[in-house]
This record gives structure tokens, sequence and C-alpha cells, in this order.
């Protein structure tokens, strides 16, 4: 039997012209561009559609830009009648997966992943953060080198584990100077490679609690819903079934690691076996596969990616 999960990617796979060619060819999806435009006051869509890349990264622009098309996929792909038994994103990605789910409005979701955008660009001045991906060592030995650093009052600063991706990479976010050395201690510690990010915060740090208390405030004053569709949550990789779970679990997915491997782990024990990775890249899709390779994997980013799935749904039972 197979059970489908839509998967949201997060922050670092905006690229300028994503989703062009399903919003040429078709006035429904457009609309999505038109909305987000509408709601935040600028046009965002050409920002998606034009570039410059380097404004597009910003952020702010970023966390709304990747919702408005990953949600336009999802709704393209429901509309051909392929109908997710979960959802889940990466940290941002989250937010369209609620979408999907029917927690909250895209309008209101557009709103939100700005602010939430701006909130996380104002907690931590450019410099002071970073970020880096930590290969080959377990999250285990990895957590007792960022305790290490932390706890050293000799150094003052601040690193943990940020994302666990897969088996074999995890990422780490902090002060600059906990990060460059959390990345010298884990290649002591048997790492393979420490490899710097280049992001503009140390995002899913305690640095961005500021952020996260902001949030708590913009949450408050949307209406959420029971999902509709299960949704696997970044935090605890479990199924987020009320609302009063989901606002605690956006406040807190802010400043706490993103556990990506344990909520693909939590889908497969479901019974998925079907990925499908709605919005641009790849991410997800090769993060699912290191955890499972018998997992089918698909990603949405254009017409022919889009009708490949509409195919390939034709077998599945």
């Amino acid at each position: 039997m197979t059970k489908i999960a839509f998967i949201f990617p997060g922050q670092g796979s905006q690229q300028v012209g994503m989703g062009a060619e399903l919003v040429v060819n078709s006035e429904e999806s457009k609309a999505f561009y038109n909305q987000a435009d509408e709601q935040l006051g600028f046009e965002l869509s050409k920002l998606m559609l034009e570039g410059p890349q380097e404004e597009l990264t910003l952020t702010y622009n970023a966390q709304p830009a990747l919702l408005t098309t990953a949600v336009m996929v999802a709704s393209k792909l429901m509309k051909a009648g392929i109908k997710p038994d979960y959802t889940a994103g990466h940290s941002l990605g989250e937010y369209s997966a609620l979408v999907a789910s029917g927690v909250m409005s895209f309008s209101e979701a557009v709103q939100i992943v700005h602010k939430r955008g701006l909130f996380m660009d104002e907690a931590v001045p450019a410099g002071v953060g970073a970020m880096a991906a930590i290969l080959g060592l377990e999250a285990e030995a990895l957590r007792q080198v960022t305790d290490a650093v932390t706890n050293d009052s000799s150094h003052n600063e601040v690193v943990q584990i940020a994302n666990i991706n897969c088996p074999g990479q995890i990422v780490i976010s902090g002060t600059a100077k906990g990060v460059e050395l959390a990345s010298i201690a884990a290649k002591e510690a048997g790492a393979k490679r420490a490899i710097p990010l280049v992001v503009s915060g140390p995002f899913h740090s305690e640095l961005m609690r500021p952020a996260s208390e902001k949030l708590r405030g913009a949450i408050a004053e949307i209406s959420l819903s029971a999902p509709q569709i299960p949704v696997i949550g970044n935090v605890w990789a479990k199924e987020l079934k009320d609302v009063s779970t989901i606002e605690h679990e956006l406040v807190e997915q802010v400043y706490s690691p993103v556990d990506w491997e344990g909520s693909v782990r939590e889908m497969i024990a479901q019974g998925v076996n079907v990925f499908i990775e709605c919005g641009p890249g790849k991410v997800l899709s090769g993060l699912v596969k290191k955890v499972d390779r018998s997992a089918a994997t698909y990603c949405v980013y254009d017409e022919a990616s889009l009708e490949a799935v509409i195919e390939a749904s034709k077998e599945w039972a």
C-alpha cells in the first residue's frame, strides 16, 4: 500500500525563477504569487521570478518566497488527485506543511513567515553568529563537543546542534567563535569534515530566543485549526495533533534543533514509502534517501517534474 508524504524545503533552497514555468502556464498558480504580493505590500513575485538572487536570499524575503512556491506546488499536486497522508517541512518548510494540512491559511502564513524572517534577522547582528555542517560524527558525540565549548567559561561562547539532517550530517549553530571552536573539536573527535555555511544568522540556536518571543506574539494573532492531514513537527519529530501543540512547536522551533532525520524515520514508521518534495531544489529528497534508500522520492518544481509524479501516481495503490 502506498502512503505519501509531502515534504517542504527550508531556507537555502530559494532560487530566482522558482515556480516560473508553473505560474506562466496557470492563472490559478499565478494567483498564489499575486496574493503574496497583496498580503506583503511589495512585489515579492517580481523578486522571485527576476531576482536579484542576493535580495531574494535575504531571510525576510526567502521565507515567504519559498512558502509561496511550495504551497503553490502542493496545491497543483492535490488538484491532480495526489493527496498526502502526511506532511512535514524542514524549518521554514514546516509552515508550508501546515498550510497544506489546513492548519493555517496561505494568506496568514505568508505574513507570518515574513515577520519570522524579520525577527530572525533582527535577533543577532551580522557577523556575530555562524553555522557549520559537521560530517561523519554521531549526534551524541557532537553534542558533547558543543556542550564542552558552551560550558567553557574561559571563552564565553555559545554553540549547539541545529539540524540533525541524516546519518553523518549534522549542522551546528551559535556565535562565530563558538562554531569555530566546536568545528575544530569535532574534527579532533573524529568528524570527517567541518564545512562553514553561508548563512545570515545562527538559526536554531539559543541566540534566536529574542526572535521566538516576538514570533509568539505574532502567532497569537492568527487563527489556527487542527490538522486535516497529519503533520510531523521538527522539534519532537512527532505528529502535531492540536493547535496548542502547534503554537508551542512554532515558537520553540526557532531556537531548537530541527530533527529532520527523526521526522523522516517517524513517517516511515507510519508506513510512508513515497516522499514528494514540493518546491525548488532536491535537498530534502537527498536526505530522505540517506535515511532510507528504499524510499521513493520525487521533486516537483516545474511542468516536467509535475507530470512525472502524476504519471508515477497511476501505479500507486
